[in-house]
C-alpha cells in the first residue's frame, strides 16, 4: 500500500509532503501495492496509551478478558493502536486475576489494539492524595509483590505508581528500577522527596498535578521536582483535569520531548451519563466530567485520541502533541523500536487525520480497519 499526498509526520523535521509505503505490516521505503490518495490529510504513527483504565463498559481492573477485548477494539477504533491499560488499587487476588487475564489475552491474538503492557497505578500510593483509589487496599511498597505480579502477567507488567514519602520507597525503587519503570503518583510528597525518588531511579510523573501537592512559588512540590529532573511527565489534555493554560505551561517547562499525554480514560468512555463503577466505588458521570460521590474527579471520559486534538485546540502545536501521544509513550514503555514513529521497518500501524484532525482512517498491521 501506499499513502500518497499527505503530510507525514516525522519526529525530527516535522510534516513532510511525500508518499508513505507499506510492505505486508511493516513501513516499508518501497511498495508495489494499491494506492491511496490521502491529500489534505495528516498522516501519523498510531498512539499509545500507556494510562488508561476503561472504556465502553469495561475496565482493566475488572480481570475479565471479554472486556479487555473490548477495550481493544475500542482503542484501535480511536487510533490508538497500541494499549497498556492501567489497574487501580485493589486486593492481591484482584491484581492477580487482572495480570492473568492480560497474559492470557496476550497470548491468545484476539483482535484489536496491540496490548504492550500494563499500568499498575497502586496499591503503593498515599492515602492523603488517593483521589479516586480506593484506600482500604493501599499497602506499602513491596518489591516481592510488584515482581510476583509482573510474572503472573507475562512480563507485561511496565509501570507502577509510587508515593515517594511511602515507607521504603527509595528502597524500592532501587529494587525494581530495572524490572519495571517507576512513576511518581498520588502522593503529599514535598520537593527534596519526590527529587530523592528521581535520584533512586523513578523516571515518570504519574497524571501531573492531579493527586499530588500543588506546583507553588515557595513549595514546589512533585511538579518542581519533575520539571528539575530528567523524568518524563504524563498530562491529561481532556480541558477538566487541568487548565489549558497549565497544559500550555507544562509543554514549555518539559519541553515536547518529556510529555506524555495519556487519557486516564474510564469504563464510561464511549459510554453515555450514568453511573458506573471504578475499583470498587460509584462513579458519576455528566458531560465531559466523572466524580465519586463526593465531588471528587474521577478519571477522564474522553479517549487519548481526543485529548490529543483537544491539546492541539489548547494552543499545543501538532507535531508536540502528536511527539507527546505517539513517541514518547512508546519510548517510556521501551517499544520505540517497532511502534511510535513511521520510520522504515516499524509496525504499519497508522492514523490518517482530516484537515480538521477529525479521525478519517487507521491502518493497522498494515491494513485498513
Amino acid at each position: 500500500m501506499r499513502l500518497t499526498g499527505g503530510r507525514v509526520f516525522d519526529p525530527l523535521k516535522g510534516f513532510q509532503r511525500r508518499d508513505l509505503c507499506l510492505e505486508g505490516d511493516t513501513i516499508a521505503a518501497e511498495s508495489g501495492g494499491e494506492t491511496v490518495d490521502v491529500s489534505g490529510c495528516w498522516v501519523i504513527p498510531g498512539l499509545t496509551d500507556l494510562h488508561f483504565h476503561g472504556c465502553r463498559g469495561a475496565d482493566l481492573s475488572d480481570g475479565d478478558s471479554a472486556g479487555l477485548a473490548t477495550m481493544a477494539a475500542y482503542e484501535l477504533s480511536r487510533g490508538v493502536t497500541q494499549i497498556c491499560p492501567a489497574g487501580m488499587t485493589l486486593d492481591v487476588p484482584q491484581l492477580e486475576q487482572m495480570c492473568r487475564t492480560a497474559a492470557a489475552h496476550k497470548a491468545s491474538g484476539v483482535a484489536g489494539a496491540d496490548l504492550v503492557g500494563i499500568n499498575l497505578e497502586g496499591p503503593f500510593l498515599s492515602q492523603k492524595k488517593k483521589g479516586a483509589q480506593n484506600g482500604a487496599w493501599i499497602r506499602d511498597p513491596d518489591p516481592a509483590l510488584l515482581l510476583h505480579l509482573k510474572e503472573l502477567s507475562g512480563g507485561l507488567v511496565k509501570l507502577v505508581s509510587l508515593a515517594p514519602e511511602a515507607p521504603g520507597a527509595v528502597e524500592f525503587i532501587r529494587a525494581v528500577k530495572d524490572e519495571v519503570r517507576v512513576s511518581v503518583a498520588h502522593t503529599a510528597c514535598d520537593y527534596d522527596q519526590a527529587m530523592a525518588a528521581f535520584a533512586a531511579g523513578a523516571k515518570q510523573a504519574t497524571h501531573l498535578f492531579n493527586a499530588m501537592n500543588p506546583f507553588a512559588h515557595r513549595d514546589p512540590g512533585p511538579v518542581g521536582a519533575a520539571a528539575d529532573s530528567d523524568c518524563m511527565a504524563e498530562l491529561i489534555c481532556d480541558g477538566v483535569h487541568i487548565h489549558p493554560a497549565m497544559i500550555r505551561a507544562v509543554f514549555k517547562l518539559f519541553g515536547k520531548d518529556r510529555v506524555i499525554i495519556i487519557s486516564d480514560s474510564l469504563r464510561a468512555c464511549g459510554m453515555p451519563d450514568g453511573q458506573y463503577e471504578l475499583g470498587g466505588q460509584d462513579i458519576f458521570v455528566k458531560g465531559p466530567l466523572a466524580t465519586l460521590a463526593d465531588g471528587t474527579i474521577a478519571g477522564s471520559i474522553t479517549d487519548l485520541m481526543g485529548g490529543m486534538v483537544r491539546a492541539v485546540g489548547f494552543g499545543i502545536d501538532l507535531h508536540a502533541a502528536v511527539t507527546a501521544a505517539a513517541v514518547n509513550p512508546a519510548k517510556a514503555l521501551g517499544i520505540y523500536a517497532r511502534y511510535g514513529s513511521l520510520d522504515v521497518g516499524k509496525a504499519a500501524n497508522i492514523a490518517v487525520l482530516d484537515g480538521d484532525l477529525g479521525l478519517r482512517s487507521v491502518i493497522f498491521h498494515g491494513r485498513m480497519v
